[in-house]
């Protein structure tokens, strides 16, 4: 399997220099490990060095570094190489069969009242509750559960494992025991969503919990119920998110960040790795910390005084001595 220059132009755009478009590719690599046979890409001008050493066929590259990329070989001039790389893997992906054709696995479970999009590919061990609705091509991989009632929108991709419309953690305490609160509402997943692996989104105590258009999701976070998260956001892995929050749009969520419930985050909002989120953020910047979290730039301006505070406190018991010695003099 593979695909001409050419061809790989002709489909995604840019423009081919200094090399003959029917050359083959059989391979998309990482510049140290591409060969004679593989197409490669720069995006980060840090590593320049690499692009003298590469063995690629063709490397995609910025206009500025058209020049280096020219001397080396054969390149593909995008305004945004990293951009152009993600296209090229859905082009070279589409080359391949899919890993399930349309339709449902015979191992799979589903409801006589759920309705799945015939254009649908329903994996091996899935199960789709009563009222579930699955869109137009969208993929459930293998043992992907879809709750009572929940709404899975268009060219969605389900990893294996992944849980939609578990119930909520609900709870009320009454007499030293806790009486279980019915989680009545569903999910409603938009278009164009990825969930990863293992993923869990819990359906809504009384409405629903709601997964915006374009949403990215990695492995292993939990969402719990009645959390709206705005399109197009990404959330790495082992993240947290508590009931009824609300994410904005054009977010990115750190991986094992926390975000505590009914706290509200703004558009365009990133937060850290490893954050723990306490309080609503309405103005969108980079946000990092545990307790409190607080902008990036004064996080760092703190971090850099705490790793002076020995330093400190060593000036400050010299000052106090000779503060004392004075006072004794008088």
């Amino acid at each position: 399997m593979g695909l001409q220059l050419g061809q790989i132009v002709a489909a995604l755009g840019g423009c081919l220099e200094g090399g003959d478009p029917q050359t083959p590719i059989t391979r998309i690599a990482p510049l140290e490990s591409a060969d004679a046979h593989s197409i490669s890409f720069l995006h980060n001008p840090r590593y320049a060095a690499q692009l003298a050493q590469t063995q690629a066929a063709c490397v995609i590259v910025a206009p500025a570094m058209r020049e280096a990329a020219l001397a080396h070989g054969a390149c593909i001039t995008t305004p945004d190489p990293y951009a152009y790389f993600a296209r090229l893997t859905q082009l070279w992906q589409a080359q391949q069969p899919p890993a399930w054709p349309q339709g449902v696995h015979p191992t799979a479970v589903v409801h006589p009242e759920a309705l799945v999009d015939p254009s649908a590919s329903v994996g091996p061990h899935c199960t789709i509750e009563r009222g579930a609705v699955v869109g137009a091509q969208t993929v459930l991989r293998a043992r992907v559960h879809i709750g009572q009632g929940c709404t899975i929108g268009e060219r969605c991709i389900l990893h294996p494992g992944v849980v939609i419309g578990a119930d909520g953690f609900g709870f009320a305490k009454q007499n030293g025991q806790w009486q279980k609160i019915e989680q009545l509402g569903a999910v409603v997943i938009g278009d164009d969503v990825e969930i990863g692996a293992n993923t869990c989104i819990d359906r809504g105590a009384l409405d629903d919990t709601v997964i915006a258009d374009g949403v990215k999701i990695d492995n292993l976070v939990q969402i719990a119920h009645n959390v709206k998260i705005g399109a197009h956001t990404v959330i790495a892995g082992n993240t947290g998110i508590a009931g009824s929050a609300k994410i904005g749009a054009h977010c990115s969520i750190g991986g094992a960040a926390n975000i505590l419930g009914h706290l509200q985050i703004a558009d365009g909002t990133s937060i850290s790795p490893t954050s723990m989120v306490t309080r609503s953020i309405h103005k969108p910047d980079l946000y990092t910390g545990i307790f409190p979290i607080q902008t990036n730039a004064e996080w760092e301006k703190n971090a850099a005084s705490l790793k002076q505070l020995s330093q400190l406190r060593e000036r400050i018991k010299k000052l106090e001595k000779a503060l004392n010695a004075l006072t004794e003099d008088k």
